[in-house]
């Protein structure tokens, strides 16, 4: 018996002793990252705005765009992006980093917009004025310079080069609490909020208001984004923070710093944002899976048109980077020197095809116009689609750059199931252009039975493709 109690002794005794050392080689596996907050800290400031109280426009007050989802408006506080049309608050702040010994930091443009004055605090307790050199309102960037010499600058790192589920640290003054220390892990890369070009970064680092514009350090002690937003209802952190990618934002950095101001890339293309989420239309063009960026409308006078981009054009890839979403492609062309020569890899009537294309400067670009669905005489439908349409009027024309035929009257049918209304203009069926009657009753007497085929239509002057199914 007591030979038993020894034996169940040392078996227990060496239980605990593997749990322990499991215990702290999971512990080893954690990274420390003191040493690298006590070496970073010294880089990052404190950004302080006093801004002019006056009421300000609706594109100072929302420079993202009605695009921006609500939650992520809520990040920015009092006085970010988003708020109520009133007055300003007197001061805002924000963190930013120093990019160079001789003063220059960066920080989001959002920090310092409409700024009248800009100070920056560092670590060691000094206080500058600072000049803004340079800000750019769509990438949130901003460059400032303080009249200093010999500052601790942060190392750039390869954003490209960061991998999901690597650790990542920002520093920051969120509620004005100087030099704070979070950490968290990559979540996804890519990430689009609605705005054209930024591809974010996503983490579950913990950042709040005053983060913003401070740095996410990678564990090397190298900078990889730019903190800027969260996903929010409360106002508060909830586990999702968005950082600009590093490679962006040096190469906005120096566009600002040599030019004073930001070119991109620009194809001249208005894209279905519906596609992606839409397996029914993904099929219609032969597909299993709704990848790419389908085309709904080339404009004149642009580099798609000249590379011969059609309307019904899937975008797989560019410049030999895959489209999964339409909203990959927008990050990938802005980010493209005007003038680059790239390929597009499009489907194009169940083909792949290649085609070159020098890429152009994006300009401010007025809204394109569409005609207003006016009434139609009832008559009796002999086309698959069981509908009824007419031509367009010369002034309904004149906004529809391919033309199209108005719809008049959709009954019972596959066109009502998929939600086709009367007034909406259809300008192409199954890859066909269809700019009149004519051409509709022709592809209507040549359509495929059995199969799912798309429409590109305008309704209420916003282009996009639906899919119909034919029995």
């Amino acid at each position: 018996m007591r030979h038993r109690l020894v034996v169940w002794s040392q078996a227990w005794a060496g239980l605990f002793m593997m749990v322990l050392l499991a215990g702290a080689a999971h512990a080893q596996q954690l990274p420390d990252f003191t040493t690298l907050a006590q070496e970073q800290s010294a880089s990052v400031v404190r950004v302080e705005a006093d801004t002019e109280r006056q009421q300000q426009s609706r594109q100072m007050q929302d420079p993202w765009g009605r695009e921006m989802p609500e939650q992520f408006r809520d990040f920015f506080g009092e006085q970010m992006p988003g708020m109520p049309r009133e007055q300003q608050p007197r001061r805002s702040q924000g963190s930013g980093f120093i990019i160079s010994e001789d003063g220059y930091i960066v920080t989001n443009h959002h920090v310092i917009a409409n700024a009248s004055e800009v100070r920056v605090r560092t670590s060691d307790h000094r206080i500058f004025r600072a000049e803004v050199v340079g800000t750019d309102e769509p990438s949130d960037i901003a460059v400032l310079k303080v009249d200093a010499e010999g500052l601790p600058a942060v190392r750039i790192g390869d954003s490209d080069a960061l991998q999901v589920g690597e650790w990542v640290l920002a520093i920051g003054a969120p509620f004005g609490m100087d030099y704070s220390v979070t950490a968290g892990i990559v979540s996804a890369k890519g990430r689009s909020l609605g705005e054209r070009y930024v591809p974010f970064i996503q983490s579950d680092v913990a950042i709040n208001p005053g983060n913003s514009g401070g740095p996410l350090f990678n564990t090397d002690g190298e900078v990889v984004g730019i903190n800027s937003q969260i996903y929010t209802r409360s106002g508060g952190f909830m586990g999702l923070s968005f950082s600009i990618p590093s490679n962006l934002v040096m190469d906005i950095v120096d566009q600002l710093q040599t030019a004073g101001q930001v070119s991109r890339g620009w194809l001249g293309i208005a894209m279905d944002d519906s596609y992606n989420d839409d397996p029914d239309l993904a099929e219609s063009f032969g597909l299993e899976r709704s990848v790419g960026a389908l085309v709904v409308h080339v404009y004149e006078d642009t580099p798609a048109r000249a590379a011969g981009l059609q309307p019904g054009d899937l975008i797989l890839e560019f410049d030999g980077r895959e489209v999964i979403r339409f909203s990959d492609l927008a990050p990938m062309v802005g980010a493209t020197r005007p003038g680059t020569e790239v390929d597009l890899l499009v489907l194009r009537n169940g083909e792949e095809i290649t085609l070159p294309l020098e890429v152009g400067e994006l300009a401010e670009q007025e809204p394109t116009r569409m005609g207003q669905a006016q009434p139609g005489v009832p008559d009796e439908a002999t086309n698959p689609l069981n509908i009824l349409v007419r031509d367009l009027t010369r002034e309904e024309a004149r906004d529809i750059a391919d033309g199209g035929v108005m719809v008049t009257e959709v009954m019972p049918g596959p066109a009502a199931e998929s939600g086709l209304r009367s007034g909406d203009i259809i300008t192409m069926i199954h890859g066909q252009f269809v700019t009149s009657v004519e051409d509709f009753e022709r592809v209507m007497a040549n359509l495929p039975e059995g199969r799912r085929i798309a429409l590109r239509i305008v309704r209420n002057g916003t282009t996009r493709f639906i899919s119909i199914g034919l029995t």
